[in-house]
């Protein structure tokens, strides 16, 4: 196996191995989540994308630079017609020993058709977004998702091998009565369960994102009125940190990105559909990487060099913080855009 596999190139600043990409292969998706879209969205020209190919050679060269950890992101990734081309040609990094890890982001509206071929391809855990157990709630939060094929898709997912967690958006007024209920039936299903503060990112049309914020320091309490919630030192590298709940001995994670800024041990960067490089989900600064790839189709060196000059201007941390009852370091661009 090549050395730089084994020692990561991507070094930033602050002595940070740059070893987790999360790539968003596109802005489209099949929900228009209230915390994440407008209902009317535009999405991007399909000629501004990375087409698979080039996701392909992007992925790859990250690979070849020390990235060992794959996240597919969208807006829905299973959305993007022939994705799971994408995902069969990345499981070569996987049988190399190159890429430790290939998995995905999904509100899991696409799994009951793809869970299978997910596991063929190699991904053996994913993370799947669910804010409600209600169904009513559910539509009314995705204006456009049913609930039951999201069931059904997890379902699948589990009975094809893969590990789910799920991820939940605390949202004040909207799920607060529901984390017992969540916590319970993850428990059940023996999945993990990660809470997760809103972010400000985009323009909503109308809706108040203030008003949607509620603290984890609040639904850490909540929990602890019924659980016993034990500190675990364990890190993913991510931004969770955990809780065991001693009754039912499952696993809780809270990703405090207003209340607690979890960036000293950030190990990744994060990649638009577009081929823009983010060094930081808080911060505007970028890398356009892809008229440079386009630029060279049969040399990779240019690549190479703007990756590696991106990522030494990678930042200490974000700037978001609502403790103003405003919305400062709020980004511009969607979330759907950069990759949840």
């Amino acid at each position: 196996m090549s050395t730089s596999h084994e020692l990561p190139r991507l070094i930033d600043p602050f002595a940070r191995a740059i070893t987790y990409l999360r790539v968003s292969v596109t802005d489209r998706c099949d929900f228009r989540c209230v915390y994440c879209m407008a209902e009317n969205m535009t999405f991007l020209p399909k000629k501004e994308l990375l087409t698979l190919e080039e996701l392909d050679r992007m992925c790859s060269t990250f690979i070849g630079l020390g990235v060992n950890k794959l996240r597919i992101t969208g807006g829905e990734p299973l959305v993007r017609r022939g994705i799971m081309g994408f995902f069969n040609s990345m499981s070569r990094h996987l049988d190399s020993g190159a890429l430790q890890e290939l998995t995905l982001t999904t509100n899991g509206s696409q799994l009951e058709r793809f869970a299978d071929d997910l596991y063929a391809a190699g991904v053996r855990r994913i993370n799947v977004s669910l804010d409600t157990l209600d169904t009513d709630k559910f539509a009314r939060v995705t204006r456009w998702g049913k609930l039951d094929q999201v069931m059904r898709g997890i379902e699948a997912a589990r009975k094809a091998g893969l590990r789910v967690k799920i991820n939940t958006v605390a949202l004040k007024g909207f799920n607060e009565d529901e984390v017992f209920d969540l916590a319970a039936w993850c428990a059940a299903e023996d999945m993990d369960l990660t809470f997760i503060e809103v972010m400000p990112m985009g323009d909503l049309g109308g809706e108040d994102r203030v008003g949607q914020y509620w603290s984890l320091e609040d639904l850490r309490g909540h929990l602890a009125t019924q659980f016993t919630l034990t500190e675990l030192t364990e890190r993913t590298g991510g931004p969770a940190r955990y809780v065991r709940l001693e009754e039912t001995g499952q696993k809780i994670g809270f990703i405090t990105p207003l209340t607690h800024n979890f960036c000293e041990s950030c190990n990744r960067v994060r990649m638009t559909c577009t081929g823009e490089l983010f060094m930081c989900l808080g911060q505007e600064d970028n890398a356009s990487l892809r008229d440079i790839m386009r630029a060279t189709p049969e040399d990779d060196a240019p690549l190479i060099r703007a990756i590696e000059d991106a990522i030494a201007r990678k930042p200490k941390g974000h700037d978001f913080d609502y403790s103003r009852q405003q919305e400062d370091g709020k980004m511009t661009r969607h979330m759907s855009h950069t990759g949840g």
